[in-house]
């Protein structure tokens, strides 16, 4: 997941989820089960109605198993489980249930306060429910009612992938998840990062926290977290971009009291504009903006007119010396401060603007 690219100026390709690629590959495995025949493609229809023909490979088939795999294709979102080959396994149980397990790859949940319980693979509900309506459909037209399926989820090198994703600061350990509420992949939406936003709160909530640290990523992260030492990873969480949906699930998580936000100075600078959403294909700083600013903090026109001929945000620091006594610190934090706060005014926020080389400036207007 990570840090996102630039979105590019262009019509873009939409992809599809993780859990409508096992979806097809459960419907590809049930039905060439029952019939032992091979299948190159299946239809499944997505949450939203539209239905979609995906490419299946047979992996194996016995009489009393089979496997298909397919290749999840992203479109245009930088997705990290793009071209990942994904795999499902399903056998007949006499359970009578759909009973789901985790095969290589596929993550297991080890903390409370996700949508599934502990213990249980990491595939979502709406995903369960897909591959459900599917086998019951199967089951219903070969008459094999009585039977309920087994079906094993895999993703090849998915604990790999994993180590790209925020699933372990979930408690998600061993792989991915299989996710999607829509079956549709929208580029550049981030739906998969903010929903681990939420979850993540989720799971400090879950795990009885109150107080949260929230950083852009790991590297302001590790900064901040010198200074908590006390906190732990549990009430950690990367906001990314997405400051305004953080903040908007922050204020509707009562049990949260108190928040410490660690930000750098780039994203802090678009931030102060009232620009929740960081990312470098959405916003830009403004100097205009930030000269005003230097302006109303108190310095001469001289200085604050140097901003005007920067090229990044970054290099205010050749103009304003980076330490806490720096009023356009103070001022920049305090706009940071003033939009955050507008969002979620109930909870307690501490902001810390940090910089590249760890030195972090305090609020104290």
């Amino acid at each position: 997941m990570g840090e996102l690219k630039d979105i590019p100026d262009k019509p873009l390709r939409r992809g599809y989820t993780t859990g409508a690629c096992a979806t097809a590959c459960t419907k590809a495995a049930l039905l060439s089960l029952v019939t032992q025949q091979k299948i190159k493609e299946t239809q499944i229809q997505l949450p939203i109605g539209e239905t979609v023909t995906f490419l299946v490979e047979l992996v194996s088939l016995t009489q009393k198993e089979a496997t298909y795999s397919t290749i999840k294709d992203a479109g245009d979102d930088p997705d990290v489980t793009h071209q990942a080959e994904i795999m499902a396994t399903v056998n007949l149980n006499t359970t009578g249930d759909i009973i789901f397990k985790r095969g290589e790859g596929v993550g297991l949940v080890t903390l409370p306060g996700l949508e599934i319980s502990v213990g249980e693979p990491a595939i979502n509900p709406v995903p369960r429910e897909m591959m459900s309506i599917v086998c019951k459909k199967i089951l219903s037209d070969y008459q094999l009612e009585t039977n309920g399926v087994t079906i094993i989820i895999s993703v090849k090198n998915g604990e790999q992938l994993a180590k790209r994703t925020l699933n372990s600061r979930l408690g998600i350990l061993h792989g991915i998840s299989i996710l999607g509420t829509t079956g549709i992949v929208t580029p550049f939406s981030a739906a998969s990062y903010i929903a681990s936003i939420r979850q993540g709160i989720d799971v400090a909530i879950a795990n009885g926290k109150t107080q949260l640290l929230i950083n852009s990523g790991a590297r302001s992260e590790k900064m901040l977290k010198a200074l908590f030492p006390e906190i732990d990873d549990i009430s950690c969480v990367h906001y990314g971009n997405w400051i305004q949906e953080t903040f908007e699930k922050i204020d509707k998580s009562p049990q949260i009291t108190k928040v410490f936000m660690g930000i750098m100075l780039g994203k802090a600078a678009k931030l102060a504009q009232g620009n929740t959403n960081t990312h470098s294909g959405k916003t830009t700083w403004d100097k205009n903006f930030i000269h005003q600013l230097a302006i109303e903090a108190g310095y001469p026109i001289e200085i604050a007119n140097k901003v005007l001929s920067l090229n990044m945000a970054g290099r205010l620091r050749e103009i304003f010396t980076f330490t806490t006594q720096e009023k356009f610190y103070q001022k920049l934090i305090e706009r940071c401060h003033y939009h955050c706060q507008k969002i979620a005014p109930k909870v307690q926020l501490q902001i810390y603007l940090i910089n590249n080389d760890g030195i972090h400036i305090a609020y104290t207007l």
